[in-house]
């Protein structure tokens, strides 16, 4: 804790009362000594880190252990006040409830698919809103999730980029999707990591996760951390459009998740036209990049693929990919494009996508075929909120 310097309003003489960067409170100075004048806006305890949180709380008077606690109750338990957090004393809730809130994404609204797939929209503090889709598969569950508002990378194929960018997620925005999706499969009853319905998480939704780099690290400290969400790293990718200092930056940093690269072309000159992140980091540069990221035994980079026809889905573009990628532990994940209103691309034939995916498979390639999933509630990325958007126009 620390005085700040000394203001002035209306001829009386204030000090400003910070704790760990937040503010605190405002003390009037009298001659009789301090008069306690004004408490500062509450801390979204959501927005501190583990580490900030306990230091915080130490300078509060609460054991640092008392951290570990909270981020059990909101993150494990989805605890939405502090008079749920039944294991710490009540005059210790009531300290924390002083300083601190809860605030949550809130949930604007949901649609279920006819095969299975729930689009949800949520809005922030600031009335913007991001979506997370769960896709719900024969031996797991996998959450899509956003990491900012809008996209400036701008991918031609792609709903988001064409709707412009207006601002990076914070590490508690992007981790509360999860634990919003949780609560609301449990259906009102109490969840825990031992019985949440959500098995992978998946950084695919709306944005550019490394250009979002410190809060996308933070909020996987939380999805991967004890106390936290506590998924294992081996259930959670990070997917990017192929920034490739951010690459690797994320190789040095210690981070273990799954990494995902959206590559869509074999030639710079198609890359480019869809792709404009290709006229800074090129396809050379990009897999030089991911030959030298660190893998884990048995660990290897999915490199997504969207079919594109008449674009990127020829033989020659999948005997080019299988030269490409020869060096890097890679498996391919071929996703035939689904169109939207007003899509300059269509999806390829059947015929086309089986072929690619045969010429991968001849040259010893994992290669899966992706198919969009939700079609009927507009499941692809960004086109529920452009509908929403639209339709408050």
């Amino acid at each position: 804790m620390y005085i700040d310097r000394t203001h002035t309003y209306n001829e009386c003489r204030f000090l400003l009362v910070v704790i760990f960067g937040q503010p605190i409170a405002f003390l009037r100075i009298r001659a009789a000594g301090w008069e306690y004048l004004l408490t500062a806006p509450k801390i979204n305890i959501k927005s501190l880190a583990l580490d900030e949180l306990k230091a915080l709380l130490a300078e509060l008077g609460c054991k640092p252990f008392r951290a570990g606690q909270l981020f059990a109750w909101i993150y494990s338990r989805g605890a939405q006040s502090f008079d749920e957090m039944t294991d710490i004393a009540k005059t210790e809730r009531t300290l924390l409830a002083s300083r601190f809130d809860l605030a949550s994404l809130g949930l604007r609204r949901q649609e279920l698919s006819s095969d299975g797939t729930r689009k949800f929209l949520f809005e922030l503090e600031d009335g913007h809103t991001v979506e997370s889709v769960l896709i719900p598969e024969e031996d797991r569950q996998t959450l899509c999730i956003s990491s900012q508002v809008g996209c400036a990378q701008a991918c031609r194929f792609c709903i988001t980029g064409g709707g412009g960018f207006q601002r990076n997620l914070k590490a508690y925005e992007i981790a509360d999707q999860v634990v919003i999706v949780e609560k609301f499969l449990a259906g009102g009853r109490k969840y825990s990591p031992e019985t949440r319905s959500v098995t992978n998480i998946v950084l695919m939704g709306m944005g550019e996760p490394l250009a979002n780099f410190d809060e996308v690290v933070k909020a996987l400290a939380i999805i991967t951390g004890e106390p936290g969400l506590g998924f294992s790293t081996r259930r959670v990718t990070l997917s990017t459009a192929g920034l490739v200092p951010e690459i690797e930056k994320l190789g040095r940093s210690g981070v273990k998740v799954n990494l995902a690269v959206s590559l869509n072309a074999t030639t710079d000159e198609v890359r480019d036209r869809i792709m404009p992140v290709n006229k800074r980091y090129p396809i050379k540069a990009l897999l030089a990049a991911c030959r030298h990221y660190p893998l884990e035994p048995r660990r290897r980079i999915t490199f997504e693929y969207v079919l594109l026809h008449g674009m990127n889905d020829s033989t020659e573009d999948a005997l080019r990919l299988t030269k490409l990628l020869r060096g890097i532990k890679a498996k391919i994940n071929l996703i035939p494009y689904n169109p939207s209103p007003g899509s300059e691309f269509k999806r390829p034939p059947d015929a086309a996508v089986k072929r690619f995916q045969q010429i991968l498979q001849e040259h010893d390639y994992t290669a899966l075929i992706r198919e969009s999933r939700g079609r009927d509630i507009s499941a692809a990325c960004g086109q529920l909120r452009e509908r929403e958007t639209k339709a408050e126009k």
